[in-house]
């Protein structure tokens, strides 16, 4: 049996990391729920893995609620949530702090930071609101922050906006975590380095900061979506039953280098 065998897992966004994840959790025996702004990637990735799925901005409460009622009347529970769904906001304006502008910012924040608040209070509310496991789990959450935020560089990625929601996530992360303990409910967060994803293809694109990657991420250069997807699985499985309140690195050795 699976890691993830019978657990309905919640994830959103349709590509990159959320893609790799909802693969594996599905390999592993998962029920996926598939929440996304983008109808054909959302649509096309609940197909390849049997999900099931909701269309939603998660920068709206409404929609937000709406598709985590309709993963809990689906399946009757929600046993994991891995909230992966940001932006990088450099289109918008982000970048060094004199330089950010409110759009810049204000898109980041909510995007990044205010849409995790958002599905997590929902979540959240459905887990309390359900019985526990034999061993008193109700439920396990996963962010998205980014090493960035523990370890800036102040060359290549100087986006502030970006940072400031990353901590903001990690910061909330480990606060809910403390709170939500005694209920049967883990929360931790990622803090990958730079992934191959279609927020990345600036820097894919960009042979100077390819080349200043290989050493500032000695194990690779461009860690893979599938190794953030087996530190994902990992942490919202049974296998990870006492782990809470961590912020969980998968950087490539990008803070040591």
């Amino acid at each position: 049996m699976g890691r993830l065998a019978g657990k309905v897992l919640l994830i959103t966004g349709s590509t990159g990391i959320a893609e790799a994840t909802a693969l594996l959790a599905a390999d592993e025996g998962a029920r996926v729920f598939v929440v996304g702004k983008d109808t054909a990637t959302v649509t096309s990735l609940a197909a390849r893995v049997g999900a099931t799925y909701a269309i939603a901005d998660l920068t709206s409460t409404e929609q937000t609620d709406t598709a985590v009622s309709a993963c809990s009347a689906q399946y009757g529970r929600i046993d994991a949530a891995f909230h992966v769904a940001g932006i990088s906001g450099r289109r918008f304006g982000d970048g060094p702090l004199h330089a950010c502008t409110d759009e810049g910012w204000a898109m980041t924040l909510d995007v990044n930071l205010g849409s995790t608040f958002r599905v997590c209070r929902a979540v959240l509310r459905t887990m309390l609101q359900q019985p526990p496991d034999a061993g008193g789990r109700r439920g396990a959450i996963l962010t998205m922050g980014s090493v960035t935020a523990l370890s800036p560089e102040p060359h290549h990625f100087a986006t502030h906006a970006y940072a400031a929601s990353k901590s903001g996530i990690m910061g909330l992360s480990e606060a809910t975590a403390s709170y939500y303990a005694p209920h049967g409910i883990r929360i931790n967060a990622l803090a990958p380095g730079l992934v191959r994803t279609p927020m990345s293809r600036r820097a894919q694109n960009d042979a100077e900061i390819m080349a200043f990657m290989k050493d500032k991420q000695p194990l690779a250069d461009l860690i893979e979506p599938d190794d953030i997807a087996r530190a994902a699985v990992f942490l919202l499985s049974d296998e990870a039953r006492t782990i809470t309140g961590v912020v969980f690195p998968v950087d490539a050795g990008w803070r040591v280098s």
